[in-house]
């Protein structure tokens, strides 16, 4: 059978950064292949090349058995090859409609068709099972695992012969997953072929054939995914063995330290976590807590809670959680500009200086500390946003979705990282919507429905059967 993609030798640099090495990849029509690494890998590049972000600087490609170089990301689309982005590519003040149809708006004698632009965002939002989405609101109205579903809607629209997508799941539930696997499934019996990037590997395994992995920007390795082991493949990912993802630890409990809504306490050393289902005001909790959204028994702001030695992890790491356009210096010391500050000027070797010690700490892939933040990669901006919060430093850390993201190795890297930080007195309040992070981790879980927690037990007490029976609320606990 010929292949339906074929990339030969393509190599990409960014000054003196080589990201691309005559990398190759050859797909087949209706194949799922996963495309698995680290973060800084090459995966991303890769895509954006296939896709007509980027121009590449040697290499051939081919679609079809024709040549394919897409000038812009428009004629990649006129090609059917679509793509579905980790950080989300939405205008947060259009409707829902005005994003999904997007660069491919339905005419009629020249003017945009409303009724049709509706129906045909109301018709591919209810193939992924939420057709319950108002598509006249604004994006910005929706959480950000809702505006995930947004963007893969979008994808979808054109029918696209090549869909790749790049972490599609890492906010959704495993409900919710388990719809898009579906969907996946339905394309692939249509001949649609699917490029699958996800540091989940055990999703990798339920809905790939073949996998690809890239480390340093070069392939290191390709097969069948039923007969490669998971220890194969994250030793090709870090280029050693990961004997253990989630460290061993004896679980502590000092004094209670911290208190949220619905008499949820946490104590000194304790991990908690917070489960539950896409809705359920997980993110809404703490972001009530740390002052940032209003809460009428509660009279707080965020500067007051980092006053008192509080900090947030946000979960959208693009709009909340960093300043792309800044250094990595400014990122991780803001909170502490007071204080690094000597007569009302601020050193900037003081902020290089203590910024450079987390670079090297949490192994944050980057030139130095001068490097701006939007030229890391998502995994390595996560680290610089944890970083931020250690180094003012947080006594209570409110981490929402803190491994979104990120790769494998960096994973047990930031697990690591939690763990030290419980052993050393801290509370770790963590909200995280895979299950496997939160048995790993907590040392309780309070699952949420509904806007309120309607359960909170010691980890060993739940399996992951009780907990989403309690998310649910359909079955007894």
């Amino acid at each position: 059978m010929r292949p339906r993609l074929r990339l030969t030798g393509i190599s990409k640099a960014f000054g003196a950064t080589q990201a691309l090495s005559e990398v190759s990849l050859e797909v087949a029509p209706g194949e799922v292949h996963a495309l698995i690494g680290e973060n800084g890998a090459g995966k991303s590049t890769l895509m954006k090349v296939l896709s007509g972000v980027i121009k590449p600087d040697a290499g051939n490609m081919e679609l079809d058995g024709k040549a394919y170089r897409p000038a812009d990301t428009l004629a990649a689309r006129r090609h059917g090859v679509a793509m579905i982005y980790q950080e989300l590519s939405l205008a947060p003040h259009l409707s829902v409609w005005e994003n999904i149809v997007m660069g491919d708006e339905p005419q009629h004698w020249g003017w945009l068709d409303h009724h049709v632009a509706k129906r045909r965002a109301r018709e591919v939002l209810s193939s992924l099972a939420h057709e319950h989405l108002d598509v006249d609101l604004p994006v910005a109205t929706f959480p950000i695992a809702e505006q995930q579903i947004i963007e893969i809607a979008r994808a979808l629209l054109t029918k696209p012969q090549v869909l790749i997508m790049d972490e599609p799941t890492s906010s959704l539930t495993q409900q919710d997953t388990a719809r898009l696997f579906m969907v996946i499934r339905q394309l692939q019996a249509r001949g649609v072929t699917v490029i699958y990037i996800s540091h989940f590997l055990e999703e990798v395994r339920q809905v790939a054939h073949r996998f690809t992995v890239l480390k340093d920007g070069q392939t290191v390795g390709s097969g069948e995914i039923s007969s490669t082991s998971q220890d194969e493949i994250v030793r090709l990912m870090v280029g050693r063995e990961v004997t253990e993802l989630y460290p061993q630890r004896a679980a502590q409990s000092g004094d209670v330290v911290f208190a949220l809504e619905d008499g949820l306490k946490v104590h000194a050393g304790e991990i908690l976590g917070i489960g539950g289902l896409i809705g359920a005001g997980r993110t809404e909790l703490l972001r009530r807590t740390f002052g940032l959204d209003f809460a009428a028994n509660l009279d707080t702001t965020p500067r007051r809670r980092w006053a008192e030695a509080v900090g947030f992890l946000s979960e959208n790491r693009k709009e909340e959680g960093l300043m792309l356009p800044l250094r990595i210096s400014e990122n991780v010391t803001l909170p502490k500009f007071d204080r690094l500050a000597r007569w009302g000027w601020l050193s900037p070797q003081r902020t290089e200086a203590a910024a450079q010690s987390w670079i090297v700490d949490l192994g944050i892939k980057a030139r130095d500390a001068k490097q701006r933040v939007d030229e890391l990669s998502g995994g390595n901006q996560q680290k610089v946003a944890l970083a931020r919060l250690l180094e003012y430093p947080a006594k209570v850390l409110l981490l929402d979705e803190p491994t979104r993201g990120i790769d494998v190795g960096s994973k047990a890297q930031i697990y690591e990282l939690i763990v030290q930080l419980a052993a050393q007195g801290r509370a770790v309040i963590l909200v995280s919507s895979y299950l496997p992070e939160l048995f790993g981790l907590c040392d309780r879980i309070a699952v949420m429905r509904r806007g309120a927690v309607v359960e909170c037990r010691p980890t060993g007490e739940w399996t992951e059967q009780t907990l989403m029976r309690a998310a649910i609320g359909t079955v007894a606990a």
